[in-house]
């Protein structure tokens, strides 16, 4: 028995279709669809058959002992080979109000501790100076556990963080190519710490937001430990080594997994903004630092 089969024939621009009704044998059905293939490639249409695959957790495995750290044994600034600085008082996309510095008095080492100092103090047109340190370009890292010791500073209108960006931002400006907080801390909320990951599917501006909090009744007297452990299956972050939170590779596309690419560490103490000085800035608490006692990058053991 004949079949039919409808042919295509278009123009490279799309402008110019032939349609032409052949009879054909009983392999009809199968050249319709080699025919329907040819045409959707080669008009650009999106091959939804493609795309990331959802890992297995292979529950990966850390070196016990640091690939990259700085324990701050010195005295001065940080140490240059493995941190620079962001500077300015732009706002950084969060109407932020200090002016950042590369001055020894907004990041220094002292007796094994890197202090972080807001200072009120006028700086161009900024009415507080801080330090964002990042260790871009001197230590990038693609997956591994990265553990930060420290203390947390105290008032309304302080805004410590200890984050990692991507550091080559392969998939476009933020939020495209991905963002993790290790710890966020608003001083109007004292001692709840927040654990985060921002991609372009789930950030805050959208209102999809992924992350967890937990209390931490002393942040800000006390020294506690903030890790992430990173891996091609999930993100996880950890308080004192308490699994506070997960977030899993769907392996849908880059839009919700943009983490397979190399990050840097930062740390900085910012004043106000949008989020830290959402219920005001208290003028008479600063300055305020956050201490840090160490800084800890482990690699993951592949298997």
């Amino acid at each position: 028995m004949d079949g039919l089969v409808i042919i295509i024939t278009h123009s490279f621009d799309g402008k110019a279709f032939i349609m032409q009704i052949l009879r054909l044998s009983l392999a009809a059905p199968l050249l319709m669809a080699t025919f329907m293939c040819c045409v959707s490639s080669e008009s650009g249409s999106p091959d939804t058959t493609t795309g990331m695959q959802p890992p297995t957790d292979k529950n990966w495995s850390f070196e016990t002992t640091p690939v990259w750290a700085d324990e701050f044994d010195y005295s001065g600034k940080p140490d240059p080979a493995k941190w620079g600085y962001d500077t300015g008082g732009s706002g950084w996309g969060n109407h932020e109000l200090e002016y950042y510095t590369d001055d020894v008095k907004n990041a220094s080492a002292s007796q094994g501790k890197l202090t972080i100092t807001a200072i009120r103090e006028k700086k161009g047109s900024n009415e507080y100076t801080s330090a964002r340190l990042t260790s871009k370009n001197k230590g990038d890292f693609l997956y591994g556990r990265f553990e930060i010791k420290a203390q947390l500073p105290v008032g309304k209108g302080t805004w410590p963080a200890i984050w990692m960006l991507p550091t080559d931002n392969a998939y476009g400006s933020w939020p495209r190519s991905g963002e993790i907080d290790i710890m966020e801390h608003v001083g109007y909320d004292q001692n709840r710490v927040h654990i985060t990951v921002h991609t372009q599917a789930f950030n805050h501006t959208i209102g999809t937001q992924v992350g967890k909090n937990s209390l931490v009744e002393n942040a800000s007297t006390a020294f506690h430990v903030y890790r992430v452990d990173w891996t091609p299956y999930a993100v996880r972050g950890y308080i004192d080594d308490q699994k506070l939170f997960e977030f899993v590779n769907s392996g849908k596309s880059t839009e919700e997994w943009p983490f397979d690419k190399r990050f840097h560490l930062l740390m900085n103490v910012a004043v106000g903004g949008d989020w830290g000085g959402s219920q005001g800035v208290d003028s008479n608490i600063w300055p305020q630092s956050m201490i840090v006692d160490y800084v800890r990058v482990y690699k993951m053991i592949d298997k």
